[in-house]
């Protein structure tokens, strides 16, 4: 798909490249979008296992979330998903379906886990953030979407050459977490 293009991401062409019958590759989506669809989900479920860590203390949360930002970070900077977020800008068939596709299974779910992490740690007294859904928003948009935007014009090169850790410690004492 990133090399070719989304047009030319048929079911046919999918099983050919991964070398399996057709048949196999419809056992895991019924057409094109939900295999798209699949493979950011797939991109997402790498970094589950981060928001699983829980801080013992208010002092372990920075490091914390510092990691689990970073684990982000690899993931949707790196040079693969800087290309689906350059492919997606084109004209390309279906495009708010994929749009919303993409949104749905990368964006917005990276958005709610990480407003689940700060809201389960807002219970236990750790951090004070008045809305978990709210700062989940802000801290995604300093640490990923600048960043994104960067790479994606070519202003800086994609993790990881680029090291992201500065600007997730930034935003993260900018926020006081």
């Amino acid at each position: 798909m990133l090399q070719r293009g989304y047009a030319a991401m048929t079911m046919e062409a999918v099983a050919r490249q991964a070398g399996v019958a057709k048949k196999t590759v419809y056992r895991f989506a019924p057409d094109r979008e939900a295999l798209f669809g699949l493979i950011v989900k797939n991109w997402t479920d790498t970094f589950l296992p981060a928001f699983t860590t829980e801080a013992a203390s208010a002092e372990e949360v920075p490091a914390i979330l510092e990691a689990i930002l970073s684990t982000i970070a690899e993931r949707v900077l790196c040079e693969d998903a800087i290309g689906l977020f350059r492919l997606l800008v084109d004209d390309i068939p279906a495009r708010e379906d994929i749009l919303s596709i993409y949104d749905r299974n990368g964006v917005e779910r990276s958005r709610a886990l990480l407003a689940d992490w700060l809201a389960r740690h807002k219970v236990r007294g750790l951090i004070d953030v008045a809305d978990p859904t709210m700062a989940s928003d802000l801290i995604l948009s300093m640490v990923i979407a600048e960043p994104l935007r960067r790479i994606a014009l070519g202003l800086v090169e994609p993790l990881p050459a680029t090291d992201i850790r500065p600007r997730i410690k930034a935003a993260l004492a900018l926020l006081r977490l």
